[in-house]
């Protein structure tokens, strides 16, 4: 896989100083998806519960979060790189599931983010493909930081496993509220295709240890 050289210089050197603390991002919730809805053959896509559908309790950071029904798997090839241009956001990306409570699993650094794999993948017909990625708290020195000041028309390209490219144009950029940041919404499975990168922003909550908004770009596929 690609390592993104200037995150990764970017990371070296506030390292080396001292000066990077790693953001929370872990109450960016997920569908509660079963494990093995996921196959060698590619990403497994879910439905949307019908009407009268169970949905689960909420998970511990207050997120609703909603039963999938497992669905036939789509081969189509992991994304392995995002890029958005005018930036320095450029990060390696990595499949995830869910924790535990319920939230996506976020790599635990800054230079990759995650794909969460029981989602639609880049390139899908429908649905919301999800990336997330930590921000340095309290510093916020590295490219991912600003992606809250990403204006409409930036473009986002994602780079699959096989070498292909899905170029995306951003739409708009929202501060949402972790405690009403609709799981749903964030994860739908139905739809016109969209790319969802994630990460967390607004105030820090010193009572939390953490963010009080996730910051989540939305885009739409050019090619």
């Amino acid at each position: 896989m690609h390592q993104p050289g200037r995150s990764r210089g970017y990371l070296a050197a506030w390292l080396a100083a001292g000066a990077l603390a790693l953001g929370s991002c872990a109450s960016v919730p997920a569908a509660n998806e079963p494990a093995e809805t996921a196959t060698s053959a590619g990403p497994a896509q879910q439905q949307s519960p019908g009407p009268g559908a169970a949905v689960a309790p909420e998970s511990s950071s207050g997120i609703p979060i909603r039963q999938a029904t497992p669905a036939p798997a789509e081969t189509i090839p992991a994304p392995v790189r995002v890029q958005v241009e005018g930036t320095g956001i450029d990060l390696e990306v990595v499949p995830v599931g869910i924790e535990d409570n319920g939230a996506m699993t976020i790599p635990n650094n800054h230079v990759q983010a995650g794909w969460y794999k029981y989602g639609p993948a880049p390139g899908s017909d429908a649905g919301s493909s999800v990336l997330a990625a930590h921000v340095d708290s309290r510093t916020e020195v590295l490219p991912i930081a600003g992606l809250k000041d990403i204006t409409p028309g930036t473009r986002v390209t994602v780079t699959r496993e096989d070498g292909s490219q899905v170029v995306y144009q951003t739409q708009q950029v929202e501060n949402i509220a972790k405690r009403s940041l609709d799981g749903h919404r964030l994860f739908d499975r139905t739809g016109d295709h969209l790319l969802k990168l994630v990460t967390c922003g607004g105030k820090w909550l010193d009572t939390e240890n953490d963010y009080e908004d996730n910051v989540v770009l939305t885009a739409t596929p050019v090619s």
